[in-house]
């Protein structure tokens, strides 16, 4: 009986002991579960802020500069169709081409100036209605082939001054005739100024005119295939 008693001490020596590797253990166990924890929430800003953005990306230019005017003509009946094509008035266009206008912009208010944009994205649908109505390559791309502007690469645009007032460029936006070409020379000495100012600014940030449309500017040193996609308007259910 002297024997078990004397084994006694041991035991419960033992057993303390036992209980403090396991307590150490679980104690370690949490402390690593709760280390990963932290490190995974670290982690996640830390993964989007490495997302660059592409060229590619779609973006509405107000969203990266509050400072350009719009009037989205397709959005209005004021066309040369004489009905509204877009379910509201925004304007997309791929990254690309918002940093260009971005820098156009910038350049342009250390002169009190702005751009005012008239048409960006166009969606493929939209260019099949305007050519079964103009099926004329001059003014209006043919579908089949689409538009610069059906793939985020073209816009429409003017210049107004600091009131808001457009500079004087001999015609309207979407006027189909010599007068708004830009080797048209027929015009007042301030038209072909100011539109040798717009073009002039634009190639400087690789924004390339053609022929037959004074308003009209397409980046060309990339190319998207032709979009569909339609933008949401406000108060529209998803």
């Amino acid at each position: 009986m002297a024997k078990h008693l004397n084994l006694l001490p041991i035991i419960k020596l033992k057993s303390t002991y036992y209980f403090f590797i396991l307590l150490i253990s679980l104690t370690a166990c949490r402390e690593d579960h709760s280390k990963k924890r932290i490190e995974k929430v670290l982690s996640e800003p830390v993964k989007k802020a490495i997302i660059k953005p592409r060229d590619s990306d779609w973006v509405e230019l107000h969203s990266l500069d509050s400072s350009f005017v719009y009037d989205i003509r397709y959005a209005t009946t004021n066309n040369f169709v004489h009905k509204k094509m877009y379910p509201c008035a925004k304007c997309y266009v791929r990254r690309v081409v918002a940093e260009a206008l971005l820098k156009v912009q910038k350049e342009l208010r250390t002169k009190s100036l702005r751009l005012k944009l008239f048409d960006c994205y166009r969606p493929g649908k939209v260019q099949k209605a305007l050519w079964a109505i103009r099926p004329d390559p001059r003014y209006v791309a043919d579908p089949k082939k689409g538009s610069m502007h059906n793939r985020g690469l073209a816009v429409d645009l003017t210049i107004i001054d600091a009131n808001g007032k457009e500079l004087n460029m001999g015609t309207d936006f979407d006027y189909f005739g010599k007068k708004a070409y830009h080797a048209y020379k027929k015009l007042p000495d301030t038209v072909i100024k100011n539109r040798l100012y717009l073009k002039s600014i634009m190639q400087k940030y690789d924004l390339e005119p053609i022929t037959s449309e004074w308003w009209h500017y397409s980046y060309r040193k990339k190319t998207y295939p032709v979009a569909q996609w339609i933008w949401r308007c406000p108060n529209t259910k998803k």
